[in-house]
């Protein structure tokens, strides 16, 4: 490149070289004066900047298209990713390129530490945490959760870019492969100090187009302006302009040829499509996870409810016994003994209030809310039918639908791609050059560029490179080999833990659905024994104890109705027949009612209802 930037020097057809003399000193110049050429000469490199200023709009359109048509290209309800590009403008803050950020640590004697009263209340203060209900709170049901999990959720954003990262890495190695154009504009002073050594004033402009082969090689086509100007001579004459066109070429036939030479390009292509499939099974699985957060709180909150009605019936049975001591009916121990069971059933209370606030907190935080957002759990539950597949069905299933078994298996057809490449590789070079060009008269006095096309050469050479030194390239391909045979027992363990976790989720739903049998005997046994101790007037701390086996039996009811509901949703996933709204919602497949929500009571009316 340093040879290009000089005076053009121009060849005969036959290639030796014949620079054109410069003007004899003290001519004039009468169509062209050297300022207004110089002038010319560098336009071209300001046009060349003016190109290159555009905004970034045009840029998200490309990747807002991208996403869509790979997303779509997967069919199966695959949505792209709606992203906000101006969420942060990425502009340099205050603060941002300090060398010494400030750190807030003050010793001890700078702190102010406020011990609490010891006569303050703590019950009271228990009870104001653990309001359930606070007025003007948002209200969250499972539909809106998984709505709002789509917007504000940061693993899903997280998930989001990575799958629009991909998509900006594909649109720069495609652009590598575009016609791609440069300008680069050089004004350059030469002299000496002694004041007889003429000052050249040269500006030289040279715009450029390369594209890349499609099986190795590349061509470029360059147009130099160079101008030159004595800037020490008393009259403004000195002055010389030229350009050239050239046109160059080089295609490697061994070595670097074929698809080895796309091999970027290619890779780039098939992670965008890996990225499409992650980005899916993402949304379906963080569907589970966030139905499954959701589930839990509704139990947390069905266990709390009935926990406050065992201590509603303890501190009744309690008052009771307190007047029957006070009557002298029954023993002092009585009274203390249901006292025990009040306390301990108030800080059982307490504890799974507690246990609620905390977990609470942890699904606003995955919803991407503020911790100190009040937020009301709205009991809802999706309705879904088990299925009638058997394990062996449920496997086969998964082994044709599963997103990420795709990607692994596809991940093998890449490592024998790798292969084939470093084969390649090993290779001789062999490699084939041409080159065309032109230039102008700089004495021409005519305006414009006439280039002189009767004057270009051309030149051509095949040059061929023994492979003596092939000692990496060869480790390189045994170091290939072993990422293939590695990437294909991943690949196959990969394929047997779909079938065993298609197998299991199945299975874990005929497990659940017998649960729900076992607590639901469980809770009319319970009753039925209730229901018989007050009839006969029984002892009161059999009441209470048989009180407490139907508030067990029916938080465990609970528990399994709600994991029958997350085994079917897991088996979904499992077998890769999840499907996921735009929205965040469940869609029901075909077979499926159209209505898969509802309130959370009407759940558990009927016993083993799902």
């Amino acid at each position: 490149m340093l040879e290009e930037k000089r005076p053009i020097a121009t060849r005969t057809p036959l290639g030796a070289p014949r620079t054109t003399p410069a003007p004899p000193h003290g001519r004039l110049r009468a169509t062209r004066g050297p300022v207004a050429s110089l002038r010319r000469t560098l336009c071209l490199g300001l046009a060349g900047l003016v190109a290159g200023c555009s905004g970034m709009s045009s840029i998200d359109r490309r990747i807002n298209a991208m996403l869509e048509e790979e997303s779509n290209r997967l069919d199966g309800g695959t949505v792209a990713p709606v992203y906000d590009f101006d969420r942060d403008s990425g502009m340099r803050r205050p603060g941002d390129a300090a060398i010494d950020p400030a750190t807030r640590n003050p010793p001890a004697s700078g702190l102010d530490f406020v011990p609490a009263p010891p006569d303050r209340d703590v019950g009271a203060a228990l009870d104001e945490y653990a309001v359930i209900n606070p007025e003007g709170a948002m209200r969250l049901d499972l539909t809106e959760s998984l709505r709002l999990a789509q917007r504000t959720a940061r693993e899903y954003l997280n998930e989001e870019e990575e799958y629009i990262l991909a998509a900006i890495r594909l649109l720069i190695e495609r652009h590598l492969w575009d016609p791609r154009f440069f300008n680069d504009t050089t004004v350059a002073v030469n002299g000496g100090f002694d004041s007889s050594i003429d000052t050249p004033l040269s500006i030289i402009n040279e715009l450029r187009a390369t594209k890349r082969l499609p099986y190795g090689g590349e061509v470029e086509a360059r147009w130099i302006v160079s101008a030159t100007e004595q800037l020490r001579s008393a009259a403004t004459d000195d002055y010389v302009q030229s350009s050239a066109l050239i046109l160059e070429g080089n295609i490697p036939l061994l070595r670097g040829a074929g698809l080895a030479a796309r091999e970027d390009l290619i890779q780039a292509e098939r992670d965008l499509v890996y990225s499409a499939r992650d980005f899916e099974r993402f949304r379906r699985s963080f569907l589970v996870d966030i139905a499954n957060d959701y589930f839990d709180l509704s139990n947390q909150l069905a266990s709390i409810r009935n926990q406050e009605r065992s201590l509603a019936s303890l501190e009744q049975s309690s008052e009771r016994t307190r007047a029957q001591v006070e009557a002298g009916k029954r023993p002092a121990a009585d009274q203390r003994r249901f006292q025990q069971s009040v306390l301990s059933a108030r800080s059982t209370l307490i504890n799974q209030r507690e246990r609620y606030i905390i977990s609470l907190d942890r699904y606003k935080i995955r919803l991407g809310l503020p911790v100190e957002t009040a937020v009301i759990i709205e009991p809802l539950t999706i309705e879904v039918p088990e299925p009638a597949a058997s394990p062996a069905e449920a496997s086969q299933i998964a082994l044709e639908f599963r997103l990420d078994l795709q990607n692994t298996r596809d991940r093998v057809q890449d490592s024998r791609r790798r292969v084939a490449n470093a084969r390649n590789n090993i290779l001789p070079d062999l490699d084939l050059a041409a080159d065309i060009r032109t230039g102008t008269d700089p004495n021409e006095d005519e305006p414009g560029i006439a280039f002189e096309f009767d004057n270009a050469t051309y030149g051509a050479s095949v040059t061929f490179g023994l492979p003596l030194d092939r000692e990496i390239e060869r480790l390189n391909l045994r170091s290939a080999l072993i990422g293939l045979q590695r990437q294909q027992r991943n690949y196959e363990v990969a394929r047997d833990n779909v079938i065993l976790d298609a197998r299991a989720a199945r299975r874990n739903i005929d497990q659940q659905r017998f649960s729900i049998l076992l607590a639901e005997r469980r809770v009319e046994d319970n009753r039925l024994l209730i229901e018989e101790l007050k009839l006969k007037e029984g002892d009161p701390f059999d009441i209470t104890q048989a009180e407490n086996d139907l508030l067990e039996a029916e938080n465990d009811r609970d528990r399994s109705i709600q994991a029958l509901r997350s085994a079917i949703l897991e088996y979904l996933l499992a077998t890769g027949q999840m499907r996921v709204q735009p929205d965040g919602r469940f869609q029901p497949l075909p077979g499926m009612p159209d209505t898969v929500e509802r309130p959370l009571e009407s759940a558990v009316d009927g016993p083993g209802t799902p």
